[in-house]
């Protein structure tokens, strides 16, 4: 089994929405009130025949199923398909209208550059600076909110590089899928099952002995920001890596905080200064009703100790400097 039939015995009321290609979310917030995405756009799905009790059962199952446990000892799931798809879940005490189960569906469509373009989330010119980019081994990170296509966008800028170059994919979970013939893909693990956990910043140390030309890194959510700051300021050109954030600029305050995770005795503007030293761009992508689009995007110039600002030259968007 290798996808949605691993959880559908448990789910049949349901088994339409997970199997229409349409649907990308599924969002069930107890018994009464379940919701899908489609097109970008969230919707109520009325008269669906889930019972508190059938719900429960279903989640527990579904975590035995995927080699998983959720009980009153472990109230929340979060699992995946072997196809990539996620599935997460919150039993009772701690979801207050029942449980809470959502299934984030793994989209296996290859997209390509043209894809956006035509779709309208970046233009032709766009597009061409940055393949322009990546060919040049700039550092560039993607930022934007839950659900925007960071790593959708991450994986068609990085089938740019060169199929010459040996690639290192560092992920929490294995997401990002690229085509070429020097590839190691890893993937960090959390404490189960009485073995420990194997964090990004484990892999992205361990991964100078691999000797990647490039680097590409899932999605930045922590300490590990300090060790991606330091392969950059040695010399490891190219990266592409994904931060959360609202705004390209509030980008660069989540990668400074996550920096200070790690807890280096450095000052606050030293490490902005090795930001700036670091990045060269900044693409900013938004989701609005029935698309994603490319909103901004900035090429770091420098920073300004003495104002304690960014430098920015603005290519694409309405981002402010």
């Amino acid at each position: 089994m290798t996808g949605f039939e691993l959880i559908l015995p448990f789910l049949r009321p349901i088994e339409h929405l997970i199997l229409d290609p349409e649907i990308s979310e599924i969002m069930i917030n107890g018994p009464e009130h379940v919701f899908v995405e489609r097109a970008g756009l969230i919707e109520a799905v009325p008269k669906v025949n889930l019972t508190p009790k059938s719900l429960e059962v279903a989640a527990r199952n579904i975590a035995r199923r995927l080699g998983d446990d959720i009980s009153e000892e472990k109230p929340i799931l979060d699992s995946r398909l072997p196809d990539g798809s996620r599935v997460a879940a919150v039993i009772p005490p701690c979801s207050l209208q029942g449980v809470t189960l959502t299934i984030r569906k793994f989209n296996a469509k290859h997209f390509q550059i043209e894809d956006l373009i035509r779709i309208g989330t970046m233009t032709q010119d766009l597009a061409e600076f940055l393949r322009k980019a990546v060919v040049g081994r700039q550092n560039v990170l993607i930022s934007g909110g839950t659900g925007t296509g960071k790593t959708t966008l991450l994986t068609i800028l990085a089938n740019f590089i060169p199929q010459h170059e040996r690639i290192l994919v560092i992920e929490d979970t294995a997401e990002i899928q690229i085509t070429t013939p020097n590839l190691v893909h890893f993937e960090a693990r959390r404490e189960q099952n009485g073995l420990r956990a194997v964090t990004i910043r484990d892999l992205l140390k361990a991964s100078l002995r691999h000797r990647p030309d490039r680097i590409l890194l899932g999605e930045i959510r922590g300490a590990e920001a300090f060790d991606l700051l330091q392969l950059l300021n040695t010399g490891h050109a190219g990266t592409i890596s994904t931060v959360h954030a609202n705004s390209a600029q509030q980008a660069l305050s989540r990668f400074t905080s996550c920096v200070l995770q790690s807890n280096i005795e450095l000052p606050y503007r030293a490490i902005k200064s090795n930001i700036a030293d670091s990045l060269n761009l900044l693409v900013h992508i938004d989701r609005r009703p029935g698309r994603r689009c490319v909103s901004g995007v900035l090429k770091i110039v420098g920073y300004d100790l003495e104002n304690d600002r960014y430098a920015f030259e603005q290519i694409a968007g309405e981002e402010e400097s």
